[in-house]
């Protein structure tokens, strides 16, 4: 088995500021993002959209701002909402407490999707359009996330057989080896879904078709990856066997499923 190194959080100290390595997997998935947002302006349909409705690089930077502060307040709310609600409808100033940790994807997802409405809305654009445009480019950004996850030691997974060549000891996870489940999150979630989704969207597709291509890929990966996690100590496995991350999941398959065939459908028509 192996142990997880002990690794700094902190990257690099500069007098009474610190620059945390969970900070710059942040910094580095807003610049994957900015990175693949132009190159998808290559691609169709974008890159024949003319007039007013055309898509340009100011367009990338200002949905990365917009998704940005999507991501931070919908992560947070989320969390709050879909993990504690009783604990912070108690202390509620502590909502604002963002130093403490808890962030949830789930909630970040739903932050980045008003945040591509707003987009929409204001430059009059479709919001599948949008959506499409950004799908491919966000798993990229959760394998930044997740190796943050490793370097901080947190997230592990279940406990693993005794004789898996790749368990690891994390530190506060007591002495038996577990699954390093970020590394899968980082493979399946991050990696995998990138090279799928980028290759199925580099083809012109129905509107909506991309976007509902990534609700289900994100939604059966880490579906996939909650039988390896261990779930939160203060939920547990909830009803069915399932944890929370997996009940969360499932209305993003079965959304995704069900965006693809209407998208299918309203183009027969």
């Amino acid at each position: 088995m192996l142990i997880h190194p002990q690794i700094n959080p902190i990257a690099l100290q500069l007098g009474p500021f610190s620059i945390h390595w969970y900070g710059l997997t942040y910094l580095a998935a807003f610049a994957l993002f900015m990175f693949l947002g132009i190159r998808r302006l290559r691609h169709e349909p974008f890159a024949s959209i003319k007039g007013a409705g055309a898509w340009s690089r100011k367009d990338v930077e200002d949905i990365l701002f917009m998704g940005v502060m999507g991501v931070v307040l919908g992560g947070r709310i989320g969390y709050c909402l879909f993990y504690k609600p009783a604990y912070y409808l108690a202390h509620p100033l502590e909502v604002f407490a963002v130093w403490q940790g808890g962030m949830s994807f789930h909630g970040g997802m739903l932050g980045v999707i008003a945040a591509m409405i707003w987009f929409a809305v204001s430059r009059g654009k479709p919001w599948l359009q949008v959506a499409d445009f950004v799908a491919p480019c966000v798993p990229t950004g959760l394998a930044a996330g997740r190796v943050g996850n490793f370097i901080n030691g947190e997230l592990w997974g279940r406990l693993s057989p005794p004789d898996l060549p790749w368990g690891m000891v994390f530190r506060g996870a007591g002495d038996l080896p577990r699954h390093p489940s970020q590394v899968y999150q980082f493979l399946g979630e991050g990696l995998l879904l990138f090279v799928l989704l980028w290759l199925y969207a580099r083809k012109e597709r129905k509107q909506g078709q991309v976007a509902a291509a990534f609700l289900l890929g994100y939604g059966l990966f880490r579906f996939a990856a909650e039988f390896f996690r261990e779930p939160d100590a203060f939920l547990g496995i909830l009803s069915l066997g399932m944890s929370m991350g997996q009940w969360l999941c499932v209305p993003m398959i079965v959304g995704g499923v069900g965006l693809w065939w209407w998208a299918q459908r309203r183009s027969a028509r």
